[in-house]
């Protein structure tokens, strides 16, 4: 801040430096001018002509002075202007920081007055103390502490009246703040020395009266100590008066202050807004110029526009020609609809098959949330949408601001050609919409003209109704197809956007499966750690009860400790309340010296006022003056005196305000060390609050007890320090207060036993404390089990919540999809808005281009009006000239002139006109474009609208498909049980729960096993044919559904519930069968029953679809509430807009008339003259009331001084407690407040909650309605279907009846049938006996009479007879057939009656329980109806509230819309007015100017006129002269004539001089006017505040004055209070002493205790800690060992199988060795002495073997002292780590150093690439510096130093470790040494098989030579790989360690190493005798 106001304070010197320079500069000008005028004046003219051309030259030079001047002028305003904009900066930051001086003022006020009291109080005991001293007359009194403080405020008081004051004669400014806070700094350090000197003084008297008193001297004078205490008294009074008027003073500076920082803030305010309100206008004034100048190109624009109409129009025509080509495309693309519909098929299956992806990886995410609670997602989810809806939003909002910038730019450069391009783009937008709009209206016209012809058709045809019917249907199918193909196209568009959606879905899905993976794995870690770390906190309890316990007796020291530490704070506390004091001296000096500053400001301007007086007086002298010219000259060398003094006096005022900077910065300073010691204080503070929150949570209850106690007791030692030395006096002159001492001392020792028993009460209660506090670790230990407990709950439900997971990851999809379409909708807008960019860079470019041309063209009218100005100087020189006729040719001329300007005007006129016309049509154009914007914005919004709906419909589709599905499966599965279901036709009937347990399994088995059934696609196909068109669908959900049963085949269930599932779903299964067995009985009620199945399970689908629908109804009505928000307020802004476009224009208005201009003007000199007169009242007045307040304070001063300055002391301590009071309630508010605040947060919390409750509600209640209306649909069909089948039911009781009645009538057919056969059979029988009747009695006849016409008559009877039995016999024979069908038939319906009866009774089963389910769903329905009803009302009013929302948002933007137009009316209203304003203030001028121009001229005349007339006079009187003949009369007029041609001339020139005097104190008269009206309103100002203090400092004297009696009340009181304290304090000091002694004791022994305590807390704490950091070096170093030995095991595992492989194969030769021994043996018997070799040989083997066994046994020793040298190793080991961590062994270095040069060249490398492996460098650097080695050459090894890793080098022989080294040597030397040995085999070499066997005779030759041969072998590879003997390892041969050198391989570790098969040996580490081990080991340890 300092760096930036004295950047400030440099500029302002600065730019007061040129503005001085820039006044000197004008006023050498002025009287270089003065001297040329009157040089020029010398100069005699002879000619009038002349002297007019003289005169003009001499206006033109004054014109261009003044035109420099000017400019001038113009430059110096711009500073002063930027210099006010600084100050007013610097001012406000000054406000801000006196705010927060004056909260730390009031807070040190308040400490102040409570330290007065305290020192009263001291000082009052101090004074009877003395008193008591003088009444002994014992030792000279000492100085009391308190009087140090008066001591310094003396000083500093002394100091601040001698500081002298011409320190700062030189700053006269009114504000001189810094530089006397500076001073003020200043004086503080001083007096805090001062302070310090005094205070060692004192303690240095104290010493002495001590020193006196104990030796008991009483011989001190008497008279010094009376003077003592006198000085004493007058510096306390001084001290207490000088308080009184700096808090005085204060106060009023601060109120000062305060008032100061309003009004310049209200100022700057102000300023800035009329700033604003020119800039406006200057830019307004800038774009009417612009557009006044390009008015001329506006014709041809106009031309190139009809051009542009008419090509538009062409295009159009041309378009409808292309419209007919359309119609004939329109066809073709009905026929390509078959096409994009199999296309769309196919995008259906790929969606399908993108789908099916998607949902297996959701499926994955969702089997790895399983153990994320699902509020965790929801709460990321809907972070991620608020997160991604702000973004679009703030990208919306950028949008509109970027919107409104860039129409803010077009409507502030409105240039020609950028109109031109906008018209030609509008029209390209208005040519395409309106095409668009024709080829619609062709469409339209070519249907109509089909209808037509149609009707024609219709018409002239038949008149049938058929061809009517076929036109309907034709129009019918057209709409349907046209609607057909949109769907289509709007379907492919959907499913392709679906397409690239579903991909970026599937990545990002990828994506997130992949983060949450890593997230759950991070999870999973975490959850180990936190077990990890519940076990440990478990173990950490027992540990802190412990600790609880130490911790309990270390509080109570803690607590005794912050008792001296706050002690220790509050004299910190006092000494900077002191400090404080002591600034605020300082100030109240600075400000009196401020003050001073300002009254030599307000003598200077005094002074400023009387110079002035004195120029005017000068003018008016030289006024007078024009008499004589001497008189003139000394006039204007006065004036130059003046002018000089003003100048003067202006560099004073520079140095003045520069001083005034220089006093800124200093109090600023101040300022900054002010809060550097408040910032002290405060952190003090701070320090003290944190001491008592520790306290407090340390005890809750003992800590209030114990802090009295010891403050008690620390108060006590206090008091008694002090006292000591006073009571060491005052007892020997106290013998009459005996008495009251012993009645004290009683009552202090029953305090002191109230004390102990207190310290018991306190002790009993930390004992009980203890006790809470194992109970509370418990209670803890439980709480730990049943969290372990409860974790195992949660495992469990987290496992049992991962079928809910199903759920969520639709939920997951849709709000996918509905982020998906955000971004959509994002990143159109984002394409919009780039469009829109692109587009007004256009425009931007267009008009910079316009701007150029427009700067040439001015250039040109400005070359012109320079020749025109030319022109006219030449046509008045022209006039100057002396011509008879000149008069009128000038006013010729002038007239000429003024009808060329109403010409131009006029033109002018028609021009604006012109313009106006052609921005009305912009204006046209630009609403069109907004319109088409809209309707764009429309068809987006419907467009979107429809894929939503697409969306929708989709969704819904899938999930009938997939509940089509479900039902398809069940009836597969009834299908395939129907078979088994009819044996079962004759079960018993099921009740009428069924359909109930039905819906309950049916839900389960979708969920568990349903879809296990693989369904044949035949079997489909037979299934669905009724649905054609989603045969593909089907097949897609079919595949859904078997990804659907993967994935619940992949959720684990338990075994039990899925038997107990499968035991379910049989049931079920068997009910289902025989209900479809009776239903197909049943014929038509089985489908019925299945539809209501069906609904049955749609209905949870359909429900989930209405909490879907409802959701996006929510979130587009709070978008839809959120959009109207934003158009209000963008309404509102416009609104406002609109009303300060309105005043602009009314003022534009009024000034636009130059009446209402100099109305304005008058108005405006009014108002300022009444400010000034205002503010010289105001002033007045505060002089007389800050005079009023000095004598005041005088008098109160006076009164202090002679003894009565208690009363405004107790006034002011009454003040400030009721300050405090006021500011305790002040507190209480604003907590009150905060509470208030917080409840209402609170409350907006439970208003969230409980809207989101209300909505979750609204969605339960919409679906809830959803299922309802469905379930009275269903009802409602249930009651049909029950309908139809009593209608069924009474069919089939008639058809019954009927047949009952067929049946009974067939048996009455049958019986008369019978009967019928009865009487048949009697019939034929009787005509038998007829027949054999007859002829025995014709036979007599005959006999008698004619016989043969009897025998042909019965042949005929006969033949007759016999045709009738055949017949009869058919018939018998027929009704025989009839009676066995009959009887059939009778059987037949006997047992279909018994069906019948059985399917009646059946039928009546299912009826009662389809009534009972039906009374049952009545029920359901009814309160389903309920719910229904209330959700409907509800979705009605949430629907109208959106469509109000809507309304009311369609009609914010129309009037929007309507509010922007008016603005840009107002706009152009307001241009308009300004560039009229602008002519007619330019036309004033020019009239002005030439009015002036007449005047001069007219004066010239008639100056010339009276010359002329004189002349005249002269001639005529010489003429008579003449005719009367007086030659020397006429000699003498001569001479008179020629004096006053002189006189005329001097006259004129003196004349002239005057005019250019005159102007230049015009000039001077308006820039003083300037000054002046600038100083009135700093006067104005000032009044203001000065008006402001007086009030404030009215009240402040009330208060006071009514503080000051409260205060003397008070102090009465308290004096009296004090005086029985100190007799009490004089009694009670023994006993004091006695507590405190005993006390003291107590504590120190208590503190001794807890000191003892504490230390064996800490050093508990201390080996804790050491031995948790080893145990934990130990476990790092173990597992690094146990690596190590495991590496090492599994090699020696691998040697000794090796070993015993070969031992085994040996054994096997020995074997074979044996048999062909033996064989030979028997054979031969020849070698029986090399048999007995043999044996002796193959005694010597066992030998060996058992010797071997033992090597093994002792090896096994061996390795038991080994794991104890481990273990010892261990041990050592840390020690060892951390003692030796980072450092490399001298040895070691040194070894390797050594063996680089003893090793041969070739091998150096490895070497040092061994170095580099110890030194830690990597393998790539060692060889990258090996190779350039190698290449450069050079020998150096210091270069490759550092090497690689290649830990190789010469092998040496391993040495057993001797007892004294492995004393001596380091512990990583020992462990290598121990690998060594452990390395190293016991047993020897195999080539010691062979030297051993000694043969007893000659052995074999082949044998001999093998054996030979085999110890060759294998003794010749050790020789070579080590270059060594056998004899140098004894215990293994030398197996090669380099790679070059022999078998062994390169890489690895060197203990790593791969062994060669032949030897059966450990190789050693190659590490030298006295090389150490600890670089190896760390190298093995790494590795």
């Amino acid at each position: 801040m300092s760096s930036w106001l004295g950047g400030i304070g440099s500029g302002l010197g600065q730019s007061l430096g040129q503005v001085g320079g820039s006044l000197s500069s004008f006023t050498g000008q002025i009287s270089n001018f003065t001297k040329d005028m009157l040089l020029e004046g010398v100069e005699e003219v002879g000619d009038a002509a002349t002297e007019l051309q003289v005169s003009n030259s001499k206006l033109a030079e004054v014109e261009a002075a003044f035109a420099a001047q000017k400019s001038e002028y113009d430059r110096l305003r711009k500073l002063h202007a930027e210099l006010e904009e600084k100050l007013e900066a610097s001012e406000i930051q000054i406000k801000q920081q006196s705010a927060e001086y004056r909260t730390l003022l009031q807070q040190k006020d308040v400490e102040i007055s409570h330290l007065k009291a305290r020192q009263s109080g001291l000082q009052e005991e101090v004074q009877n103390l003395q008193h008591s001293a003088q009444s002994a007359s014992v030792s000279p009194a000492v100085l009391p502490i308190a009087t140090t403080s008066s001591t310094t405020t003396s000083s500093s008081a002394s100091t601040f009246l001698a500081r002298p004051s011409g320190s700062h004669q030189g700053f006269h400014s009114d504000e001189v703040d810094i530089s006397d806070v500076l001073w003020s700094q200043q004086e503080i350090n001083r007096l805090s020395t001062e302070v310090m000197r005094l205070e060692a003084e004192v303690a240095h008297w104290r010493r002495v009266s001590q020193a006196s008193t104990a030796t008991g001297a009483g011989n001190g004078d008497q008279g010094e100590i009376l003077k003592l205490q006198r000085t004493i008294k007058e510096l306390r009074d001084e001290m207490s008066h000088e308080v009184d008027e700096h808090q005085h003073e204060l106060a009023a500076v601060q109120d000062a202050q305060r008032q100061k920082m309003a009004d310049i803030s209200r100022r700057h305010r102000e300023e800035l807004a009329e700033y604003e309100e020119r800039i406006e206008e200057l830019e307004e004034q800038i774009h009417s110029g612009g557009s006044q100048v390009s008015s001329s190109s506006d014709a041809s624009k106009l031309l190139e526009l009809q051009k542009t109409m008419q090509s538009l129009q062409e295009a159009a025509e041309q378009r409808e020609k292309q419209v007919a080509e359309l119609s004939a495309v329109l066809e073709e693309a009905q026929r390509k609809q078959a096409s994009l519909q199999l296309e769309r098929d196919d995008a259906q299956e790929e969606n399908a098959g993108l789908l099916q992806n998607y949902s297996r990886l959701q499926a994955s995410v969702a089997e790895l949330q399983t153990r994320v609670q699902e509020q965790q997602g929801k709460a990321l989810q809907k972070a991620q949408l608020e997160h991604e809806i702000q973004t679009l939003r703030s990208n919306l909002a950028a949008a509109e601001n970027e919107m409104e910038r860039l129409k803010l730019l077009a409507v502030a450069e409105p240039k020609e050609e950028v109109e031109h391009a906008d018209i030609l783009e509008l029209n390209t937008i208005i040519g395409t919409l309106r095409q668009e709009k024709e080829v619609l209206e062709q469409e339209k016209l070519n249907l109509q003209q089909k209808l037509t012809v149609a009707e024609e058709q219709m018409v002239s045809g038949k008149g049938g109704e058929s061809e009517v019917e076929s036109l309907e249907d034709l129009k019918v199918e057209l709409e349907r197809r046209e609607k057909v193909l949109r769907a289509t196209e709007e379907e492919r568009d959907t499913l392709m956007s679906e397409l690239e959606e579903l991909d970026q879905q599937n990545q990002e899905a990828t994506k997130h499966m992949i983060s949450v993976k890593e997230q759950l794995s991070g999870q999973l870690n975490e959850a180990e750690a936190e077990l990890k770390r519940v076990t440990t906190e478990l173990n950490a309890t027992e540990g802190q009860k412990r600790a609880l316990e130490q911790e309990l007796q270390t509080q109570k020291e803690k607590i005794s400790q912050s008792a001296f530490t706050l002690n220790d704070l509050h004299m910190g506390k006092q000494q900077l309340e002191r400090t404080a004091k002591e600034m605020k001296d300082k100030l109240g000096h600075a400000q009196e010296q401020s003050r001073e500053a300002r009254r030599e400001v307000a003598e200077m301007k005094k002074t400023l006022q009387e110079k002035e007086e004195q120029l005017c007086a000068a003018k008016a002298e030289l006024d007078r003056g024009g008499e004589r010219r001497t008189d003139a000259q000394r006039a204007t060398e006065k004036l130059a005196g003046k002018e000089k003094e003003l100048l003067d006096l202006r560099t004073e005022l520079d140095e003045m305000k520069s001083s005034y900077e220089r006093v800124l910065s200093e109090e600023y300073e101040m300022k900054m060390e002010k809060t550097r010691l408040r910032e002290e204080s405060e952190n003090a503070l701070g320090k003290v609050d944190k001491l008592n929150e520790q306290l407090k949570e340390n005890q809750t209850a003992l800590n209030r007890i114990v802090r009295e106690k010891d403050t008690r007791i620390e108060a006590l030692k206090l008091e008694k320090n002090q006292l000591e030395g006073e009571l060491t006096r005052a007892e020997r002159t106290l013998t009459e207060q005996v008495k009251q001492y012993q009645q004290t001392i009683e009552e202090l020792t029953r305090a002191r036993s109230m004390d102990a028993s207190a310290l018991q009460t306190e002790h009993e209660s930390a004992i009980k404390l203890n006790q809470e506090k194992d109970l509370e670790i418990s209670k803890l230990k439980r709480d730990m089990e049943q969290l372990v407990s409860d974790h195992q709950d949660t495992n469990e439900m987290l496992s049992i919540t991962v079928a809910g997971q199903q759920q969520l990851t639709d939920l997951l999809q849709e709000k996918d999809v509905f982020v998906e379409t955000l971004k959509q909708n994002a990143a159109d807008l984002q394409t919009e808005m780039e469009n829109s960019i692109s587009v007004m860079d256009k425009e931007a470019e267009m008009l910079k281009q316009a701007l150029e041309e427009k700067d040439k063209h001015l250039g040109a009218m400005k070359e012109e009006n320079s020749h025109l100005k030319e022109e006219i100087d030449r046509i008045r020189d022209q006039q100057s000239r002396p011509q008879p006729m000149a008069e009128p040719k000038t006013l010729d001329i002038i007239t000429e002139l003024e009808t060329e300007i109403t010409q131009l005007k006029s033109s002018r006129n028609c021009l604006d006109e012109e313009v106006q016309t052609l921005r009305r049509t912009i204006e046209e154009q630009q609403a069109s474009l907004l319109l088409s914007q809209q309707s764009l914005q429309a068809q987006q919004n419907e467009l979107e609208q429809a894929h939503g709906r697409h969306q929708q419909t989709t969704l819904n589709y899938d999930r009938l498909l997939h509940t089509r599905d479900e039902e398809i499966s069940h009836l597969q599965q009834t299908l395939d049980r129907f078979s088994e279901s009819r044996s079962r036709a004759n079960s018993p009937p099921v009740q009428g729960e069924v359909i109930l347990q039905e819906d309950k399994t049916e839900s389960l088995n979708q969920e568990n096993g349903n879809e296990k059934h693989d369904l044949s696609k035949v079997e489909i196909e037979r299934l669905v044919k009724g649905i054609k068109e989603k045969e593909t669908e089907i097949s897609q959900l079919n595949e859904k559904n078997l990804s659907l049963t993967r994935q619940l085949d992949q959720l684990v269930v338990s075994r039990d519930e899925i038997d107990k599932l499968s035991q379910i779903v049989m049931q079920k299964d068997l009910e289902i069968q025989t209900l479809h067995a009776r239903m197909s009985m049943g014929g038509g009620h089985s489908q019925d029953v299945l539809y209501l199945q069906q609904q049955l399970q749609t209905y949870a689908v359909e429900r989930e679809q209405m909490l879907a629908v409802l959701n996006e109804k929510t979130r587009e009505n709070s978008q839809l509430r959120s959009d109207y928000h934003r158009l209000m307020d963008i309404m509102a802004g416009k609104e406002a807009a609109l009303v300060k476009l309105q005043q602009e224009n009314q003022r534009l208005s009024n000034m636009s008339d130059p009446s209402g201009s100099q109305e304005m003007f008058k108005e405006t000199i009014q108002n300022l003259s009444r400010i000034i007169r205002e503010k010289d009242i105001e002033i007045d007045a505060l002089t007389q009331k800050c005079q009023t307040l000095v004598t005041v304070l005088q008098f109160s001063g006076g009164e202090s001084g002679a003894g009565s300055g208690g009363v405004s002391s107790n006034q002011f301590e009454e003040l400030l407690q009721e300050r405090d009071t006021l500011k305790q309630q002040v507190k209480k508010m604003e907590e009150w407040k905060q509470q208030v605040i917080t409840t209402v947060k609170n409350m907006q919390h439970e208003s969230a909650q409980l809207q989101e409750e209300l909505i979750k509600l609204q969605s339960q209640v919409s679906a809830d309605s959803d299922c309802s209306s469905k379930l009275s649909v269903d009802y409602t069909r249930l009651i049909q279907s029950y309908e139809q089948k009593e209608k069924r039911l009474g069919s089939l009781s008639l058809e019954l009846a009927h047949v009952q009645q067929t049946i009974t009538q067939l048996s009455t057919t049958k019986d008369v049938l019978l009967g019928k056969l009865d009487s048949v059979a009697q019939a034929p029988e009787v005509v038998a006996a007829q027949t054999h009747g007859p002829p025995l009695t014709a036979d007599a006849p005959s006999h008698h009479g004619a016989s043969v016409v009897s025998n042909d008559k019965l042949q005929g009877e006969l033949e007759r007879l016999r045709a009738q039995l055949a017949e009869k016999e058919n018939i018998i024979r027929t009704l025989q057939e009839n009676n066995h069908r009959l009887s059939n038939s009778a059987s037949a319906s006997e047992s279909e009656q018994k069906s019948h009866a059985e399917e009646a009774q059946q039928v009546r089963e299912r009826l009662e329980s389809l009534q009972r389910s039906m009374r049952e769903k009545d029920l359901l329905i009814k309160t389903k109806g309920d719910q229904l009803i209330q959700v409907s009302e509800t979705l009605r009013n949430r629907e109208n509230d959106n469509e109000v929302l809507k309304q009311a948002v369609t009609n914010l933007k129309e009037r929007a819309l309507i509010l922007e137009l008016d603005v840009k009316k107002l706009k152009e209203e307001n241009e308009l007015v300004a560039g009229r304003s602008r002519e007619k203030e330019s036309e004033f001028r020019a009239l002005q100017e030439t009015n002036m121009q007449v005047s001069l001229l007219l004066r010239e005349k008639e100056f010339e006129l009276s010359a002329m007339s004189e002349k005249s006079a002269t001639v005529e009187r010489m003429l008579k002269d003449k005719e009367q003949g007086k030659s020397g009369e006429l000699n003498q007029l001569l001479n008179e004539l020629k004096a006053m041609q002189e006189k005329a001339v001097m006259f004129h020139l003196e004349r002239d001089q005057m005019m250019m005097a005159l102007k230049q104190k015009q000039m001077e008269t308006t820039a003083v006017q300037n000054e002046l009206q600038h100083m009135r309103d700093k006067e104005q100002r000032l009044n203001l505040e000065l008006e402001r203090l007086r009030n404030h400092l009215l009240e402040i004297e009330d208060s006071y004055t009514r503080e000051a009696i409260a205060a003397g009340d008070r102090e009465a009181e308290l004096r009296r209070r004090v005086a029985l304290l100190d007799e009490k304090v004089a009694t009670s000091s023994n006993a004091v002493e006695n507590a405190s002694q005993q006390a003291s004791m107590q504590v120190e022994s208590l503190q001794e205790q807890l000191s003892r305590v504490v230390k064996q807390r800490d050093d508990a704490l201390a080996q804790l800690r050491i031995s948790q950091e080893q145990v934990n070096q130990y476990a790092v170093s173990l597992s690094n060992l146990q690596m190590v030995l495991e590496q090492f095991q599994q090699e020696e595992k691998a040697m000794y199988s090796a070993e015993l492989e070969k031992y085994k194969r040996e054994k096997e030769e020995w074997r074979r060795k044996a048999l062909t021994l033996e064989d030979q043996a028997s054979a031969l018997q020849i070698n029986l002495d090399e048999a007995n070799t043999a044996l002796d040989s193959a005694s010597r083997l066992t030998d060996q073997i058992d010797l071997n066994e033992e090597q093994i046994e002792e090896l096994k020793n061996q390795v038991d002292v080994r794991q104890e040298m481990l273990e010892e190793a261990q041990r050592k080991l840390m020690h060892l780590l951390n003692s030796t961590e980072g450092k490399i062994d001298k040895v070691l270095m040194r070894n390797l150093f050594l063996g680089y040069f003893h090793t041969p060249k070739a091998k150096r490398a490895d070497v040092l690439r061994l170095m580099g492996s110890v030194l830690g460098l990597s393998r790539e650097d060692v060889d990258k510096m090996l190779e350039e080695d190698e290449r450069h050459g050079v020998s150096g090894w210091m270069s490759s130093w550092l090497g690689g890793r290649g830990a190789q080098s010469v092998p040496n022989t391993p040495q057993r470790p001797t007892s004294g080294q492995s004393l001596n040597s380091s512990f990583s030397e020992m462990f290598v040494k121990f690998l060594e040995m452990e390395s190293t085999p016991s047993l020897p070499a195999p080539t010691l098989l062979v030297h051993d066997i000694k043969p007893l005779s000659a052995p074999p030759s082949g044998r001999t030579r093998a054996s030979a041969s085999a110890a060759a072998g294998a003794s010749a590879p050790g020789r070579r790989a080590g270059e060594s003997s056998p004899f140098l390892a004894p215990r293994s041969a030398a197996v090669p360690l380099l790679a070059g050198s022999g078998a062994g391989g390169s890489g690895g570790h060197l203990l790593m190493k791969p062994i060669s098969d032949a030897l059966p040996t450990f190789t050693p580490v190659p590490v030298s005798a006295e090389a150490s081990g600890g670089a190896v080991l760390k190298d093995l340890l790494k590795q």
